[in-house]
């Protein structure tokens, strides 16, 4: 029987996540609040917004939030769960993620990137194409981790947090709550919640 999954959010990243889970043997269905002034994405059609979704489904299905947003992405989903809707975990089959990581639930794993031994990656977080998550990070919940990203081994990344494609962060480094980490920076000292850094070395903006 074919697995049916809602994603919520059509975009660029929703289309990733789409191929990633037909890959994985869902049929997808589309849902957006910009709808009815858009109605497909390339050969998707969009079924509705997100409360069309919990309207029409009395039986919840499983779903994912296709939104790189963290607090737009925290609020679907808590929508959604609130409603009993099933948020499921996507990794792609290329990722390579280790027997002793641990990924929580509605968290999407791209391609090429790679979880290393007890590395733990929270609720709905974004693991990015060919990011690396080495041995013994934790990655708080609703963090994006951008592609071509590098945590060296013990990088803590609080909750809420982006960090930004090709930046690399040092050894057993602490980066905040809600912080902003620049394209292309390389972090050397432990971040605290709330600031935005850029460069290399990263120095807040």
């Amino acid at each position: 029987m074919t697995k049916q999954l809602a994603i919520v959010g059509a975009s660029g990243h929703g289309k990733v996540i789409a191929d990633i889970a037909e890959q994985l043997g869902f049929t997808v269905k589309f849902y957006d609040d910009a709808y009815p002034s858009k109605t497909n994405i390339e050969h998707w059609p969009i079924q509705g917004t997100c409360a069309d979704l919990i309207a029409l489904h009395t039986t919840p299905i499983d779903f994912v939030v296709a939104i790189g947003n963290n607090d737009i992405r925290l609020q679907k989903i808590q929508l959604l769960q609130q409603n009993n809707f099933n948020l499921i975990t996507l990794i792609h089959p290329t990722a390579v993620i280790s027997k002793y990581a641990v990924i929580a639930q509605g968290t999407v794993v791209f391609a090429g990137a790679v979880i290393n031994a007890f590395a733990k990656v929270g609720v709905g977080c974004i693991i990015n194409t060919s990011a690396v998550v080495e041995h013994d990070c934790i990655i708080g919940d609703f963090t994006h981790i951008c592609p071509n990203v590098a945590l060296a081994g013990g990088v803590i990344v609080g909750s809420k947090s982006w960090v930004g494609i090709g930046s690399q962060v040092r050894q057993l480094i602490t980066i905040g709550d809600n912080c902003l980490i620049g394209a292309g920076s390389t972090v050397v000292k432990n971040i605290p919640n709330n600031v935005t850094v850029f460069g290399s070395p990263a120095v807040p903006r």
